[in-house]
Formats: structure tokens, sequence, C-alpha cells
């Protein structure tokens, strides 16, 4: 099949990211994270809506009937998005000013992951709030803490560290949420890009945007690259499957950094970009809090 790229959305982010398909309301939901935005964007009608949550916002997951679970700088907690309403949950992190929080994703088991990122190396960490209210560090050791996702099959975990360039795998326990026997899964040294953002397709593959490469890369199970979307814009930050059916892979872009004469090459860069595949997602897990 021949993919068809489009621009759904002229949106100019500073840091567009995070973006989750709402199956229920058939909303596409997305962070424009310096802007302190969570975004509603309405394929159907191309309306495209806004809430300033008053911080910086790395990450966000469906938390039941209007309502979304979002990672603050340094805090956990619930937006309304009837009211736009914020609701603080919990501080993590609120000693460390070099770090924010970045990329998470809700497992099938309804529990939020998130990792930190970090200007000091090393420094970043990984986490998993549960639905009762714990929370537990799960990884140590990362730097910018990115792109995340789940097998098929429950029993594999992906998570990204942006400047080592890899994306690892680990043993994933369902039930317990723990994981173990990390390994690299893919190893990016020899490009002059950075993995971001992932998703998961319902075969397994992996769809990981790339910082700096312009592009989109499959990845199958083994971590081989079976295809690589180009965009036309730079900085390509992170992906979900959304649509009717699942086909359509939403793409999130930043414009932050460009030079004047990088935009001017870059024109679309903050736009949202949607692909069509013949390739079906796997539906965004809730908080199950």
């Amino acid at each position: 099949m021949q993919y068809r790229l489009h621009n759904v959305l002229e949106a100019r982010a500073r840091l567009g990211e995070g973006p989750i398909w709402d199956s229920t309301q058939k909303l596409l939901y997305w962070v424009d994270i310096h802007n302190h935005r969570v975004h509603q964007f309405n394929p159907a009608t191309e309306d495209n809506s806004f809430f300033d949550v008053g911080d910086v916002v790395g990450a966000i997951a469906k938390a039941g009937a209007n309502r979304l679970i979002m990672a603050l700088r340094h805090r956990l907690a619930f937006l309304n998005t009837l009211t736009g309403e914020v609701t603080p949950i919990i501080d993590i992190e609120a000693d460390l000013p070099n770090n924010r929080f970045n990329d998470g994703k809700c497992d099938p088991q309804g529990r939020f992951w998130i990792g930190s990122t970090s200007s000091q190396k090393g420094q970043a960490s990984l986490y998993r709030f549960d639905p009762d209210g714990s929370l537990h560090k799960l990884e140590t050791g990362l730097t910018v803490s990115n792109g995340l996702g789940w097998s098929p099959d429950q029993k594999t975990f992906y998570l990204t560290d942006s400047p080592e360039k890899k994306i690892y795998a680990y043993d994933f326990a369902s039930i317990t949420g723990n994981i173990n026997n990390r390994r690299i899964f893919v190893d990016l040294n020899g490009e002059s890009f950075y993995p971001d953002g992932l998703t998961v397709d319902s075969q397994g593959n992996i769809w990981s945007a790339m910082w700096a490469g312009g592009c989109v890369i499959r990845f199958n199970c083994q971590g081989e690259e079976i295809l690589r979307i180009t965009l036309p814009v730079k900085l390509v930050t992170s992906c979900t499957f959304g649509g009717e059916d699942l086909q359509t892979l939403y793409i999130t872009t930043a414009s932050v950094g460009l030079s004047e004469e990088e935009i001017e090459k870059n024109f679309y860069s903050g736009d949202l970009f949607a692909l069509q595949t013949d390739i079906t997602g796997l539906p965004a897990s809730e908080f199950q809090g």
C-alpha cells in the first residue's frame, strides 16, 4: 500500500507531543509542552481547541468520561475536559529542578507510566502510578525517558532513552506491573537523529518518531527497520493510531529551537500530520483510578 501523509492541522506548536486517541468521542488529544496546552482535535470537523493547564505538560492519558490524567512539570493531575479544571494528585521529583516529566502512557491494566527528562545525564527516572494511589520507581539512570509501549501479548515493555539513541525492551509482568531483563531493542548510534515517542501496532511492530530525523521508522518485533516514512519537517516527536478503524497514524511535530533559516526550510514544523495506513493500531488504555 502507498501510504498517504496529510497535514491535518496547521498548529505551529512549539513542542507538540503525546497524542492519544479517544475512541468514544472520536477525538485526538495531544499536548504542546512548553505552551502548557492540552489540545483536542476533531478529525471529522477539523476543529481544534485547547486547555491552558498552567504548567509544562509532558503526557496525558484517558481517565474515564471527560477526564484526563496529566504529567505536569513535577506533578500528576486530572483535567476535566468539560470545564478545564485541573485537580492535583501527587508531586514527584519536586526536589529536582533540572528535571521535568516527559512521555507517559497507561498500560492495559490501567496504570499510568511516566518518565522524567533531565538536563543532567543519568538523573531521570521511570515511574508507575497505580489506581490505588501508590507510586513506584521502576527505572533510574535515564536522561530523557521517552517513547514507551507494550507488545500486543503484554509480555514486553518498550522504553526509549533519546540521548542514548536506544529503544530498550523489558520483560513485562502484567499482573504486578513489574519490568526486568532490560536489553537493547533498537540502537540508532549510527544515525544523526534520536528516537522520540512511539506506538505499537496490533502486529507488534513499533513505530518510532525521530527527533531531528524528519521521519517515523517502523521496526518489526526483532528491532529491524522495515519502513521509513518521511515528513516535511525536521523535529518529529510522537505518534499514535486513531480513526474509526485505528488505521490512521497521527504524528506530532515541533518547532522549538529552530533558527529562522531552519523554520523556512521546515515551514510546517509544529503541525499535526496523519498517515493513512493498512495497519491497525492498539486502542489507548485508560487510567482506572
